[in-house]
């Protein structure tokens, strides 16, 4: 039996569908031109707004109430508007990690020369951990990460470090989140041995990752902390295990948490209570 001829009313659905599709993009892009138009000027009235934007004042009003409503924008008392807390909150972010990251370079680049070995710089996001920096040592063999890779907090030096930094319930909140992947023999995937570890890390101020990511490389990591006595990052020394031996660990430890106090302190960060009383054995001979 010959079926009937196929309707051509599922194209038009489709070509809806992307309609709808690219006319929340505009609407998007509409958004976001408004709120760097506001963040130029302090108190653009309405009509200004729609002038600088190029769109109806009716069409500028429903975007804008959209903006307020989700705290992107606020009225500022006279017809007017003024960029919203959200606003601040999503740019203090870049700018905080944006200050660790150029702040440190210098003290990254002695530790390198210092340690030998290459050292990475990270923040947490999503619950995993960002590379947001790296000074490649001069080794022949040596660990790289792209800036923007992530990486596990429970399985590498950057990460314990600072999950070390919070209290036992916020970590078991983010290991239900993302859980414990195992990635070598070596990874922890038992969260009481995770948090006796965390303990450890608390106690001597910085933390290792013995070839738990990868086999083969291990590292020593300590966190930066922000003006709260939060930690809003952390440094790690990484290499090959023939470099990076257990008995130099000793040496490097040491000299990755001084080197997580001085950014700290050049970002005008407060080593918290805990941290405070291992920074005194860090900078002991």
């Amino acid at each position: 039996m010959v079926g009937r001829p196929r309707s051509a009313r599922p194209h038009a659905a489709e070509s809806a569908g992307a309609g709808h599709l690219a006319g929340s993009v505009q609407a998007l892009e509409r958004g976001l031109n408004l709120l760097a138009i506001i963040a130029e000027a302090d108190g653009l009235s309405l009509t200004s707004i729609a002038q600088r934007a190029g769109i109806a004042p009716s069409t500028a009003h429903r975007i804008i109430n959209t903006l307020k409503a989700n705290g992107f924008v606020q009225d500022d008392g006279h017809d007017g508007y003024l960029v919203g807390t959200q606003a601040f909150r999503i740019g203090s972010a870049f700018l905080r990690n944006r200050k660790i990251v150029d702040v440190g370079r210098s003290t990254m680049r002695q530790l390198m020369e210092a340690s030998g070995e290459t050292v990475n710089m990270g923040i947490v996001t999503d619950c995993f951990v960002v590379f947001v920096s790296q000074i490649e040592c001069h080794q022949s063999i040596r660990a790289f990460h792209r800036p923007g890779a992530r990486g596990p907090m429970h399985a590498s030096s950057l990460g314990k470090a600072m999950l070390a930094s919070l209290a036992d319930e916020a970590v078991s909140h983010i290991l239900h989140k993302v859980g414990m992947a195992r990635f070598t023999e070596r990874t922890i995937v038992d969260p009481d041995l995770l948090f006796a570890d965390l303990a450890a890390v608390r106690s001597r101020g910085w933390a290792i990752d013995d070839q738990e990511q990868a086999d083969g490389l291990r590292c020593v990591g300590a966190a930066v902390y922000n003006e709260y006595g939060e930690a809003a990052g952390a440094i790690s020394i990484s290499g090959p295990t023939v470099r990076v031996t257990l008995e130099r660990l000793g040496e490097l430890g040491p000299m990755v948490k001084r080197a997580a106090i001085e950014v700290t302190e050049r970002i005008g960060g407060i080593m918290p209570k805990a941290a405070k009383t291992s920074q005194a054995t860090a900078a002991a001979p």
